[in-house]
């Protein structure tokens, strides 16, 4: 339209009006329905709500846009009014009274939520029938308006929601936006609209873009505002930085006014609620991280050690039901720390599910791995299946009920010819157990086996679940010495994640018919499951995991020497940092200490412990003045304590066997294991 055509074309704001109007995308759906009201047949009030930024106003201007071309007229209300009274309200509104063809457009409605009941109650019953009222704001509609039968057919509910990709991409289009920004624009914002806009108008063509502290701080401005108190931000950042959070969580983490926090939470209109927990919307999510990852960097450390304490801990005790839920909760902590993704999506949004073997399935889900990966991989499938069925977990499409994948955790704690013959991965991994570091009393070896069909092999939901399964078993298994993991050739996606996991690759590669496989390997006697958690949660380069990296994996025989060398080092610090028991699970565990004075420190402890025990005192007695009170000679040790030197010497070898079957003990099941009694 060329200047001349119209006056209008001439003012700034037809120009205002014209480039909103260029950059407005999508909504079809709520254009729909505006437009079914608009003509008749359709409702008599729609009421608009949604996250702030999400589109209310863009919308609302454009519902004016449609109205004015049919025809009706138009007013509008900002509830950001400076008197919010229903006299003032009124004031505003009170065209729609005067035609019955009137739209009146409300925005900004939560600056007066105060005054919804009068508005449902006493206002809009006096609107003529023909006129049409939209109102917008942040927070749902009162449940009074769903459950009074006479808004039945007169109200419409729209819940405004983000941009799909396609309109994403059209409005970053429409702002310039280069193709080198798009991705991370995306991926930061979303289909959030004003993050989009806000995003765009920062991005500088030629460079990557990434989110600056001027958009972070208009975007908490604008979707967040005054929270009421520090505890309340606290909670804030709690929900952005967990994958969903529970009133027990908030509870570990804030232990004062946890309820209070969580209704609160609960009530904020960019907060989800689902069986899980509440989650807020991933732009609020991921300014709130950012903001605090640049404000405080000690403070954001220090909640996310407490989180994942939580949630490790809700991983060991999860029912079966709930573990792969837990386990994704904590594996989505490490998001964004550079190594592969371990969490793609909603566990209660997937569209494959777990569940146990039952019988009448197994004929089923043979043949499928016939037909998947040959009769030398069913055949293996039939003898676990029917060895160890409980170690087996199905995974079916949720639409379907097709059955795709199947997985095993075998636990093995005896060596079986059977088994050896009957499985060649599980063959290799007892040579490698048994080459590298014989199992201890009561320990066992576990393999992770996979049959799956071909399309969910790589990189997929299904594999996921499997995934977040063996994560479960390992933090949850008691004795374990080591673990396989066994991975189909090729299969990328597994490779590429294993390693970041600290599960390395063995050099044998055992054949399944035509198959090769790889056995990654883990041993957790080395780097035990705390510290593997560490590692997890703060990367393999660094965190209190690293220094847990290299642990000493003993035999019973090769510990009690290390015993006997390092009580007669007690009085040289030297000497003891020398011993092999400072690269224990016994020093691991006494985190904060020189290595070699914790186990000088752990000794000596050790041997007054045998002191509380009637049965040991003599043994106590003798380790005490040879080891503790340095006493130069064993002549002159059995001379102090006053009893024959052969007497003497069978107190001292008693009292050694005893100090290394308690240390051992110790070793074996933790610190925090019940104490070792002697037989």
């Amino acid at each position: 339209m060329s200047p001349g055509s119209d006056n209008k074309s001439g003012l700034l704001g037809w120009r205002l009006q014209a480039a909103r109007e260029m950059a407005f995308v999508g909504r079809e759906e709520e254009l729909a329905v505006f437009h079914a009201a608009l003509y008749g047949g359709g409702c008599s009030v729609l009421y608009v709500h949604g996250p702030g930024g999400i589109g209310k106003s863009a919308l609302l201007r454009r519902f004016a846009h449609e109205a004015a071309v049919a025809g009706r007229p138009v007013s509008m209300v900002d509830g950001d009014m400076p008197e919010p009274s229903p006299g003032a309200f009124e004031a505003e509104a009170e065209p729609v009274f005067r035609d019955a063809g009137a739209v009146l457009l409300v925005d900004s409605f939560d600056c007066v939520q105060g005054l919804e009941g009068w508005l449902r109650e006493r206002f809009l019953p006096r609107v003529p029938v023909g006129a049409l009222v939209v109102i917008a704001g942040r927070y749902p509609p009162d449940p009074r308006w769903r459950t009074d039968p006479g808004w039945a057919g007169a109200l419409e509910i729209l819940p405004l929601g983000d941009l799909p990709a396609g309109d994403s991409l059209a409005l970053m289009d429409s702002c310039g936006v280069s193709a080198e920004s798009r991705e991370p624009l995306s991926a930061f914002a979303g289909g959030h609209p004003l993050a989009l806009l806000l995003g765009a108008a920062s991005a500088v063509k030629g460079r990557r873009w990434t989110p600056g502290q001027d958009v972070v701080a208009t975007l908490l401005d604008q979707l967040v505002g005054e929270v009421p108190s520090a505890a309340h931000r606290h909670a804030l950042e709690i929900c952005a930085h967990a994958y969903t959070t529970t009133e027990d969580l908030l509870r570990a983490v804030l232990p004062q006014d946890a309820g209070t926090l969580f209704r609160w939470l609960r009530r904020l209109p960019f907060v989800e609620s689902s069986r899980l927990g509440l989650s807020p919307h991933d732009v609020v999510r991921e300014v709130l991280e950012a903001d605090l990852r640049w404000r405080d960097p000690k403070g954001y450390a220090a909640m996310h050690e407490r989180v994942h304490a939580h949630l490790a801990d809700r991983v060991r005790t999860a029912s079966d039901g709930d573990l792969l839920g837990a386990v994704a909760a904590l594996l989505y902590l490490r998001r964004g720390n550079g190594a592969p993704a371990d969490f793609h999506g909603r566990h209660d949004e997937d569209e494959f599910q777990e569940e146990a073997l039952r019988e009448e399935d197994i004929g089923a889900l043979l043949r499928m791995v016939t037909a998947a990966e040959g009769a030398a991989s069913a055949g293996c499938a039939a003898f676990w299946a029917e060895r160890q069925p409980e170690a087996f977990r199905l995974y079916r499409r949720t639409e379907t009920g097709e059955p795709v994948a199947l997985s095993a955790w075998l636990r093995l704690a005896e060596f079986d010819e059977e088994e050896l013959t009957a499985d060649p991965i599980v063959a290799t991994a007892w040579a490698h157990a048994r080459a590298t570091a014989p199992l201890r009393a009561g320990e066992h070896v576990a393999v992770s086996r996979q049959w799956m069909l071909p399309p969910y092999r790589g990189d997929s939901p299904a594999m996921e679940l499997i995934w977040w399964r063996v994560i479960g078993n390992c933090l949850r298994a008691e004795r374990m010495a080591c673990s396989y993991v066994a991975v189909r050739h090729p299969n990328q996606a597994w490779v590429e994640r294993l390693p970041h996991h600290g599960m390395r690759a063995g050099s044998e590669q055992p054949r399944l018919g035509d198959a090769a496989y790889t056995l990654f390997v883990h041993d957790w006697r080395a780097v035990p499951a705390q510290a593997w958690l560490e590692r997890m949660s703060h990367g393999p380069a660094s965190g209190p995991g690293a220094a847990t990296a290299g642990l000493a994996v003993l035999s019973q025989a090769e510990f009690a020497e290390a015993v006997r060398g390092a009580v007669r080092q007690l009085s040289r610090l030297d000497g003891l940092a020398a011993s092999p028991l400072t690269r224990t699970r016994l020093i691991a565990e006494r985190a904060g200490q020189n290595p070699a004075t914790a186990l000088g420190d752990l000794l000596r402890q050790a041997i007054d412990g045998l002191g509380e025990d009637p049965r040991s005192v003599k043994f106590h007695r003798a380790l005490s003045v040879t080891f503790l009170s340095s006493t130069p000679t064993q002549e002159l040790a059995a001379k102090r304590l006053g009893i024959p030197f052969s007497t003497y010497r069978r107190h001292l070898t008693a009292g050694i066997e005893r100090l290394c079957a308690d240390l051992w003990h110790r070793e074996l099941y933790g610190t925090d294991a019940p104490a070792y009694r002697s037989p």
